[in-house]
Parts: structure tokens; C-alpha cells; sequence
């Protein structure tokens, strides 16, 4: 089952789900990650999702992006059933589709730059040059920089210059300014707001930071497994505003 970028052109869904449940162990000592979430984010929004510890946000981002499988329920990309695809699928779909960005940048400390991000355009269908890549997230001058020559700020940039130089149709995100101090932060989350507006891409963050949603199209509450509530926010603020 091949999936085309057709799928979630204007109009449709990036993802739907459908009654989604996650379940850890059995029994007694079973964990209840997910209770049935019914959730539908719609294609180019950036969107917040906000919560602690242990409430399920984390597992619906990886199921979503192909990384762990549904107890129950049903999850779609488009119109394209996540639940019922192979490994093999779900590798191209996110070898294809999905860009991730995580709380520790998974740089490898022997190569530069530009060669962290050419491990993933040598493998992409239509990818950005390298140094496009790098110049999107602010790092031209920075491009044959190791990552030990790097802040925390610039690794995580790099990162991010990984994740979207395959032009993924989605960028999940969990936790990435975890790591960083609130200037340095700020700093990431523009260049995930510059990524969502001028790419088009669906971005997806993951944090405890209730102060992120600010910058969001949609902010869903999560709350033991469960969504306690889904906001849309008509006031967006620059990230340079946003305090935490």
C-alpha cells in the first residue's frame, strides 16, 4: 500500500483517530496510556499538545508517527488506516512522510553538520540540499561545525534541519526544548513555526510547557490517558513573546 501526498491535501485530515487506546502489561499491573482518544488534526496546522508526565501525549505521537502500534481503535494518516499497515509499511511511511524531532538531538558526534543531515537526504525521495536544509534553520555559517563545536540550541537546529530536509508531510516533536534554556528555546520554536509556514508541514509538538500553546493553531489537553480539552487559538503569539 503505497500512500501519496494526495491524501491530505487542503481539505482532509493530517490525522484522525478513532477511539485509539493504549494498554501496557495485563491485568492488575496493566498501564492505560491511551483511553479512547477521538481526535482530528487538519492538514498545515501547528499544533500543541500539553500535558504531564504519564498522561498519553508521548504514546499518541508515536503511534502516529509509526513508532508503536494501537491496542484498540484506529488511527489515520489522511485517509490511510496506521493501524492496519505492515512494518514495512509503516517504515516508508515514515521514511517518506514523517520527520521526527526529539528532546536529545541523536547527532552523530564524528560528522559535521551538513553530514548529519546528508544521512538523511541520501536515503529521502525528494530532499533539500543539505546546506538548503542547515540555511532554513539559520546555520549557514555553521554547516562544517562538529556537533561538540555547537550549543545546545544549534545541535537542536541541526536536528530539526535533519528531520525536514526530506520535506516531511508531518513533523512530530516531543519535547524538543526540553533540553534547552527559555532564550534558547524560543529560538527552536520559531524555527518550527518558520518550518509549519513555510513548508506547509503539519508540526506536532509534544510538551509540559503550558506557554507553547500560545504560539499554536489548536493546544489539546491531555489527562490520564484521555483528552481533557481541545483549544483553538485566534491570537497566536510570536515565540520571542512566549515566557515559561
Amino acid at each position: 500500500m503505497a500512500i501519496s501526498r494526495r491524501t491530505i491535501e487542503a481539505g482532509h485530515a493530517a490525522f484522525e483517530t478513532r477511539n485509539l487506546t493504549k494498554t501496557y502489561g495485563e491485568g492488575e499491573a496493566a498501564v492505560h496510556a491511551l483511553r479512547g482518544v477521538d481526535l482530528t488534526i487538519p492538514a498545515g496546522e501547528f499544533v500543541v499538545l500539553l500535558g504531564p508526565s504519564g498522561s498519553g501525549k508521548s504514546t499518541l505521537l508515536n503511534i502516529l508517527g509509526g513508532l508503536d502500534s494501537a491496542s484498540e481503535g484506529q488511527a489515520f494518516f489522511g485517509q490511510e488506516d496506521l493501524t492496519a499497515m505492515s512494518d514495512r509499511q509503516l517504515t516508508q511511511y515514515r521514511r517518506n512522510h514523517v520527520g521526527f524531532v526529539f528532546q536529545f538531538y541523536n547527532l552523530m558526534p564524528s560528522l559535521t553538520a551538513e553530514e548529519n543531515v546528508e544521512l538523511v537526504t541520501e536515503i529521502a525521495r525528494d530532499p533539500m540540499t543539505p546546506s538548503e536544509a542547515l540555511s532554513l534553520v539559520g546555520l549557514t555559517d555553521r554547516i562544517t561545525h562538529f556537533p561538540a563545536q555547537l550549543s545546545g540550541g544549534e545541535q537542536q537546529r541541526v536536528a530539526i534541519a535533519r528531520a525536514v530536509a526530506k520535506r516531511p508531510t508531518v513533523l512530530l516533536c516531543d519535547e524538543p526544548t526540553g533540553a534547552l534554556d527559555s532564550t534558547t528555546g524560543r529560538e527552536v520554536l520559531r524555527v518550527l513555526r518558520d518550518v509549519n509556514e513555510e513548508l506547509g508541514t503539519t508540526v506536532l509538538i509534544v510538551t509540559h510547557a503550558a506557554a507553547t500553546g500560545a504560539m499554536a493553531d489548536r493546544i489539546i489537553s491531555f489527562a490520564d490517558g484521555a483528552i481533557r480539552d481541545v483549544t483553538l487559538n485566534d491570537t497566536k503569539l510570536d515565540p520571542k513573546d512566549i515566557h515559561w
